[in-house]
């Protein structure tokens, strides 16, 4: 078989077979959930909801919930697209069940 050089843009694996080339794979784009203030949610809700939906510890929810009520918004989590806009539906849903108008929205992550 001898020593020869594969060729451009190939390799060759240990036993010398010859290996397709690598294809770059594009990473998806991540979506941030954000959590938007209102006047009429609980702070309890909003950190219920960070618990329950974004598996947040009680201390990474409060923090989160006092960015959301001093700035007006805040990070519940940063996902794939379709996994982003699933958890605004369901968090929406729940929000709805108990009674609160939780805003949430999918924004491309910078």
């Amino acid at each position: 078989m001898g020593n020869s050089n594969p060729p451009q843009g190939q390799d060759r694996d240990d036993s010398g077979l010859l290996l397709a080339p690598r294809q770059k794979v594009k990473k998806p784009t991540l979506y941030n959930v954000i959590l938007h203030n209102d006047d009429y949610t609980t702070q309890e809700l909003v950190v219920e909801v960070l618990r329950l939906f974004f598996h947040k510890t009680d201390p990474e929810a409060q923090t989160i919930m006092l960015s959301v009520h001093t700035k007006g918004r805040g990070v519940a989590g940063t996902y794939t697209k379709d996994l982003a806009e699933s958890k605004v539906a369901q968090v929406t849903d729940y929000a709805r069940t108990h009674g609160a108008p939780l805003k949430l929205t999918a924004e491309p992550a910078a």
